[in-house]
């Protein structure tokens, strides 16, 4: 989870990066890498989760997050005189863009949300639609199934929108200050002198990726007798992404969104983010079979009608990395997809965390208002068709 502080200064919202996030980052980095150069049965674990990790799902995020970020560098509109003009569809507008991989859009609309611009139903939209950083996982791994997660979602977040405003006039919960909300601006962190090292394991490890994807054995990529040329990628790419994600300064929401860094480092910096917590989801179910014995997928089976629920409410966790483990199970089948559906209308991403810090009481009221259609739309999905 994120930590960000809220600094108010001359009528201006300024985010910032806490201390103490960093501090956070920095121990379970060195865990997972420290671990993993054990030689006993979970140092195996660790490193074979790296390897799966980075050559089945980090290569293929990678790439999905040069493509969307590239589209997103090369729009430049202005968003305020936008949605002075377009005041009768703000509802439709906030959806779409909470519906877009990554979590860009959806704080677009909660810093207008919190400037008094737009109505609090479609502060209730955007967060009800969007999936956050976990869409870049899905897209890359089922980009059908990615797709039709975007329609489910979008649809549940303009009806909630349009009911909310229904219900709510168009000043319920707004904030009278006029805030001007920025973000910290940090230009190259330390971790970007790293960038070329990763962009060179990444290459290979896309290529290998591709591979594997098509089945292609690779027995013959064994170059000498103890040296795996597929492991070593994938751990050496995987080790490399922790400890960048580990030691970037930058908060883990403006990693992709704030469009005055550098393409490159916008792109490296997310593949890390959810490079890591991919990791953190193949380790917690290796560790829990590991430890108990218990075949998760049996266990889920037994209390599949709890598991959309629950998967709702770690979508109420600020933050994308929860929604990634969630994102996680469900692509290694085990969760429904029903589960998969409830966690990307309920969770709302990075963009809680603006409205957490200036809107407390709206961002509670909003987030407690979409986990209402996210019980409603994963539950008819699971009695209807699974």
């Amino acid at each position: 989870m994120n930590a960000i502080l809220a600094v108010i200064k001359s009528n201006k919202a300024i985010f910032v990066a806490n201390d103490g996030r960093l501090i956070k980052k920095c121990l379970l980095g060195f865990l997972i890498l420290s671990l993993a150069f054990q030689s006993n049965d979970i140092g195996g674990i660790i490193r074979g989760v790296l390897v799966d990790a980075y050559i089945q799902v980090s290569i293929f995020v990678g790439f999905t997050l040069f493509i969307f970020i590239g589209l997103d560098s090369l729009t430049k509109f202005n968003i305020e005189d936008f949605l002075k003009k377009t005041k009768k569809i703000h509802v439709p507008i906030s959806t779409f863009l909470g519906a877009l991989p990554g979590c860009g859009g959806a704080i677009i609309i909660v810093t207008q949300f919190i400037q008094g611009r737009i109505s609090f139903g479609s502060l209730v939209a955007v967060l009800t639609s969007t999936m956050g950083d976990a869409a870049f996982l899905l897209f890359s791994k089922e980009p059908s199934t990615g797709l039709l997660v975007f329609i489910i979602a979008g649809t549940t977040g303009m009806i909630s929108g349009y009911i909310v405003d229904f219900f709510h006039n168009e000043n319920f919960l707004k904030i009278n200050k006029n805030f001007k909300v920025e973000f910290e601006k940090i230009g190259k962190t330390f971790v970007s002198k790293f960038n070329i090292v990763w962009l060179v394991i990444f290459i290979p490890g896309f290529i290998i990726g591709l591979l594997v994807a098509f089945q292609v054995n690779l027995e013959n990529l064994m170059i000498f007798k103890k040296f795996n040329i597929v492991e070593s990628i994938g751990s050496v790419g995987a080790i490399i992404s922790i400890f960048m994600w580990t030691l970037n300064p930058l908060s883990d929401f403006q990693c992709s969104t704030e469009k005055t860094r550098s393409y490159l480092s916008r792109v490296i910096d997310t593949t890390n983010f959810v490079t890591t917590w991919v990791v953190c989801g193949f380790l917690l179910y290796e560790f829990l079979i590991y430890i108990t014995g218990i075949d998760l997928k049996i266990f889920f089976d037994t209390w599949i009608y709890l598991v959309p629920l629950v998967a709702i409410l770690f979508g109420f966790i600020p933050g994308c990395g929860p929604q990634i483990v969630i994102t996680t199970f469900y692509l290694n089948g085990y969760v429904p997809f029903s589960a998969e559906i409830g966690n990307a209308i309920s969770n709302d991403g990075d963009a809680l965390f603006p409205a957490i810090a200036l809107a407390p009481k709206a961002a509670i009221f909003a987030t407690l208002y979409s986990g209402v259609p996210a019980i409603i739309v994963a539950y008819s999905f699971m009695f209807l068709f699974e």
